[in-house]
């Protein structure tokens, strides 16, 4: 089950339950879906508190991430999409940004009736300041990793990307 060299971890020792509990089920998933689930979780834990000091929450600081990579204002729908929140949660974070002084809404030129949605500066420092550091912190969990190792993990994960977006299409 486990590689010798290697030291049980976390999904290691949850594998282990649930063939026990269930010996005629093959557990190998686990492995790989587990390790994903349990990195996501652990890696989402520490950029939620490492965004506290900034006043914003990790689907807020979403928000101002899809609107710093856009080169012009999104309506809350593009925003939505790029982020995977859904339209209320989208709605609710625009709100409170707006209100942090964060995001502003304008309207837009050909259509009055449309309302974009746009960083001001304030948000643009809020992303200038968490965006790289949140990189930092993920470039060093990758530390351990060489070149060759990286390049290969991310064409597995883009393979299982591709697969998981491929078969939860609505």
């Amino acid at each position: 089950m486990t590689d010798a060299t290697q030291p049980e971890d976390f999904v290691d020792r949850v594998r282990v339950g649930w063939a026990e509990t269930y010996p005629d089920i093959d557990t190998r998933p686990i492995d790989v879906v587990g390790r994903i689930t349990r990195i996501s979780s652990l890696v989402l834990a520490q950029l939620d508190r490492e965004l506290v000091p900034s006043g914003v929450t990790r689907p807020e600081f979403e928000v101002l991430c899809a609107l710093a990579r856009s080169e012009s204002p999104l309506r809350a729908s593009e925003v939505t999409s790029v982020t995977g929140l859904s339209g209320a949660s989208t709605t609710k974070h625009a709100d409170r940004l707006v209100g942090l002084g964060l995001v502003e809404r304008q309207r837009f030129e050909r259509d009055g009736r449309v309302v974009l949605l746009a960083l001001t500066d304030a948000g643009r420092a809020v992303v200038d300041t968490e965006f790289p550091r949140r990189l930092t912190r993920e470039r060093h969990l990758l530390d351990g990793f060489t070149d060759g190792e990286l390049d290969t993990l991310t064409a597995l994960l883009r393979r299982l990307t591709r697969e998981v977006e491929a078969q939860t299409r609505p």
